[in-house]
């Protein structure tokens, strides 16, 4: 079995699972068939297709099969995981990698290229000490990799080659050979005649359906490659007919699954409720639709500062993709976008329009501005195109698409969104906005959502409805600064007249700026035990001694120029500010004192509940929310291990807290129970495996879960260390109505489905001028803080390092409050009374605690207060409740 090999080169390379799959399939088939190329082709084929009967054909003169794997998960990544595993356990030296046109052509010469972002070989140590040698279609009849007139290549490590596809077809027009068939000088004969005379020459062929049938290829076919490994998101070739599909799919991860496994964005369709098409001319449609693209546009570009803020992450900043008719359409849409009647001129010279109909410095300008449309500085906010953004045109920050030319539902689809898939962070983020793809289709919303709902679907998409009274409201990022930080920073950021209340510490210049530098002196010896430590003599001496030297005045600031300023009794000024602006936050550090690895006891599986049946081949599964429908029997495609524990094993060393190497005796044990429980109501072999192979997943998240209640640690001796006795409050990043007044915290009358887009301000115990409430819920809970408190707040996130586990998954845990009494600090989170008992909200709950003793402990030896944790039901949040009755 080559699961060893393949699990190490999917963990170097993080791959993906349906990555480590088609691996791992790879792997299987190089196990069972020969790579002779004098082997019979029809004896391969077969032997393939009684273990993967999907694959009825090769469709080529040698062994060529198919991975069907949807845009956005992966598939260059995949090429690189192909080429390692045939090096490093095959011995294959040779590869030959085609590209359908130029875009791919220099993507895939870039992916392969060393220290380039996207490198596919990042984390190989092998290609690291001897990168691949790459060659092109551009220079590989210099005789790069060639000497003159032999055979040999100049050094041992692998060739690549990559060629464009669409060059040769080009070259082979008319009957013609193409150019890699004729003879090289350097060479002393053709390079065509060099491959084709390699023992180990394996073909990679991306986006293969663009090609299949080409000129082109049936040249590159005589070169008779060991085998051939072709990369598709649509492994099929249109006809009067419909699609006829290949021969040759041994894999298929289509759109809808990589939707619900979280590595796409999930397309979403938009128009506005109650919206008729019919009573609006063609213009004022395309309008409509223009201005309403727009404004999810910049709703979507306040999501994600609004995310990337909260998140300590890079801001992505996107843009919207418009599908013209033609030509003569794209342009007038470019001059209607830049005008001033079109939301007053804002988005002049942030259109461009990328098309055939441009030429010599225009073109070149607008393909330098599309590809550096990423970048956050590049001003480029819509794109408008007809047909040329294909393939090969990776972008992550695509969010927004209008079609304003007339096409059917499913092509309409199908060929704008694979543009928009990618997401920007690699990961869902659980932010709606965004993890969305939007579509505007005013005119075609209930065609979309129809051919989304019917059963040979390959997408899925959620229903977004503009309400017409509220379509126009803008939203805008709102940066929090606390009101300590505020005081000696007139300028931080501020809503609306939150802040008019908030009166600087000081009011010459040199005061202000000597405050500052207090203030970074200060962030210097958060090491201290607490922050109160800071109020001593000799410390309060030393911070004033640093700040002057930090301190750099003005030329006006000059002695003899203005007054001098008293450095100590602003030092000590500021660090009282600082004290009352904050609330003690120990920076808790969890060391251990050894190496810790997770180890597994041995124990008996309970099985009792297991009662899976066999599944029918004809079996058809019709989800209800999504309407989506599974034919089950498609996994039986896959069906390739020789042990039934194999399928179970190999679902199971998916979890990161899982090394085959270390625990694969305990796995097989654990999937030998469970296999022998089936037996014990399955009545033949044949229905054993059957339940096995169609709840592989099931049975192995059932063995898994048993795993954790036998978890240990060893080696797990460690040390509890506090790196600061106290933290400065971190900026908080919210969304909210752009123009909107804030609202008073104690009102309650407001539609509270608004409450996420609203700010709240009026506190006099806050240590914040401004707060965002999930719930109304929270709202009421301020107001009893406001009673009880000394001073509170709303942490933002990484405020604390708290992290809590819920299976294999680790996440990081932002409690709802902090508030500091006479006697306590508090740390407190509300929940819906349905939620209190869930696993997550248990897990958090056991983190904060285990935190909150350590917190106290700390505090204990340096005369501080006690830390509580408090997880309060809604239902208990009212205003005549006081904190000690939560205890």
């Amino acid at each position: 079995m080559a699961e060893k090999p393949v699990n190490s080169i999917a963990g170097r390379l993080s791959l993906r699972r349906p990555l480590t799959e088609s691996l791992g399939i790879l792997a299987r088939v190089i196990d069972i068939i020969s790579l002779d190329k004098n082997e019979d082709l029809q004896r391969r084929c077969s032997i393939i297709q009684s273990e993967y009967p999907s694959v009825t054909d090769f469709e080529r003169d040698f062994p060529s099969l198919c991975f069907a794997i949807a845009t956005g998960v992966g598939k260059t990544r995949l090429m690189g995981a192909f080429i390692t595993y045939l090096h490093l356990n095959k011995g294959i030296n040779n590869f030959f990698v085609l590209a359908p046109n130029l875009t791919i052509y220099k993507k895939l010469i870039d992916d392969f290229t060393p220290n380039t972002p996207k490198y596919v070989f990042k984390g190989i140590a092998e290609f690291a000490q001897e990168p691949p040698l790459i060659i092109t279609g551009d220079n590989y009849d210099s005789g790069i990799n060639v000497q003159a007139g032999q055979t040999d290549a100049f050094f041992s490590g692998i060739h690549i080659n990559i060629f464009n596809i669409s060059k040769i077809n080009s070259e082979v027009r008319g009957g013609k050979a193409p150019r890699i068939k004729r003879l090289s000088e350097y060479i002393g004969r053709s390079y065509f005649e060099y491959l084709a005379g390699l023992p180990d020459l394996a073909l990679l062929m991306d986006e293969s359906h663009r090609y299949r049938a080409s000129a082109g290829l049936r040249a590159i076919n005589e070169l008779k490659p060991v085998l051939g490994l072709e990369l598709t998101a649509t492994p099929f070739i249109e006809s009067n007919k419909g699609p006829v599909f290949f021969k040759n799919i041994i894999y298929e991860y289509p759109l809808s699954k990589a939707m619900e496994d979280g590595y796409v964005k999930e397309p979403a369709v938009v128009t506005q409720k109650n919206f008729n098409p019919a009573q609006f001319t063609a213009e004022q449609l395309e309008r409509i639709k223009l201005e309403d693209g727009i404004r999810i546009h910049e709703a979507v570009k306040v999501e994600l500062e609004t995310y990337a803020r909260q998140n300590g992450k890079e801001i992505v900043k996107p843009f919207v993709l418009v599908i013209a008719r033609d030509t003569t359409h794209a342009a007038e849409l470019k001059k209607l976008i830049e005008s001033d009647n079109f939301f007053n001129g804002a988005y002049k010279g942030r259109a461009i329009q990328v098309d055939s109909s441009q030429s010599g410095e225009e073109k070149e300008e607008n393909v330098e501005r599309l590809l550096a449309v990423e970048k956050n500085d590049e001003p480029t906010e819509i794109v408008i195109h007809v047909n040329m953004l294909k393939e090969g045109w990776d972008v992550t920050n695509l969010y927004t698409i209008i079609p304003l030319r007339a096409a059917n539902a499913r092509t309409l689809v199908e060929q704008s969104i694979g543009r928009g898939l990618r997401l920007p962070y690699g990961q869902k983020t659980g932010v709606s906005a965004v993890d969305r793809l939007n579509i505007i289709a005013h005119d075609k919303f209930q065609e979309i959502i129809d051919e989304a709902n019917s059963p040979s679907s390959k997408i899925h998409l959620q229903a977004i409805y503009i309400d017409p009274e509220h379509g126009q409201q803008k939203t805008k990022t709102v940066v929090a600064s606390s009101i300590f930080s505020m005081r000696i920073h007139p300028a931080s950021p501020a809503f609306g007249t939150a802040a008019d209340a908030i009166k600087p510490l000081y009011a010459k210049p040199a005061e202000q700026k000597f405050a500052q530098a207090v203030a970074t002196a200060i962030q210097n010896h958060e090491d201290a035990p607490s922050s109160a430590y800071l109020l001593k003599n000799d410390v309060i001496d030393m911070l004033a001694h640093e700040a002057q030297e930090l301190y750099a005045p003005d030329q006006d600031d000059l002695p003899g120029i203005v007054e001098a300023i008293d450095c100590r009794k602003i030092t000590e000024e500021i660090t009282r500010a600082m004290i009352d602006g904050i609330i003690d936050i120990p920076r808790i550090v969890i060391v251990p004192k050894g190496n810790t690895n997770i180890e597994y006891k041995g124990f008996a599986l309970q099985c009792d509940s297991i009662k899976y049946q066999p599944v029918s081949r004809d079996l058809l599964v019709q989800y209800l929310r999504t309407n989506e429908r599974e034919t089950l029997s498609a996994m039986s495609k896959n069906s390739s291990e020789e042990r039934l524990e194999d399928y179970l094993v190999k679902n199971l060393v998916d979890f990161e807290d899982i090394s085959y190497d270390d625990q694969s005796d305990l796995l097989y044990g654990l999937s030998k129970q469970l296999i022998a429980h089936l037996g014990t109501y399955l009545k033949t072999d044949e229905d054993i495996r059957n339940v096995v192979i169609y709840h592989q997943k099931q049975l192995a998240d059932f063995i898994h879960a048993q795993m954790l209640e036998h978890q240990t640690k060893i080696d797990s001796d460690f040390e509890v260390t506090i790196s600061r006795g106290f933290t400065a409050l971190k900026e908080i990043a919210f969304t909210a109505d752009d123009g909107a007044e804030p609202v008073n915290f104690r009102a309650s009358n407001f539609d509270k489905s608004k409450i996420g887009r609203m700010i709240f301000t009026g506190f006099s115990k806050c240590l914040y001028p401004m707060v965002k409430f999930d719930s109304d819920t929270e709202r009421r809970f301020s107001v009893i803080l406001e009673q009880e408190s000394l001073k509170w707040f709303k942490p933002a996130k990484g405020q604390f390092r708290i992290f809590y586990q819920t299976g294999s998954d680790v996440s990081e845990y932002v409690p709802d409050f902090v508030a500091e009494t006479p006697d306590t600090i508090y740390m407190i989170e509300t929940k819906a009374e349905n939620q209190m008992n869930s696993p997550e909200v248990q897990s958090k709950k056991k983190a904060a605690e285990a935190w909150c003793i350590y917190a106290s402990e700390h505090n204990a030896q340096n005369n501080r207060k006690p830390w509580k944790y408090l997880l309060i039901p809604h239902e208990s949040v009212k205003d005549n409740m006081t904190l000690d009755s939560y205890r």
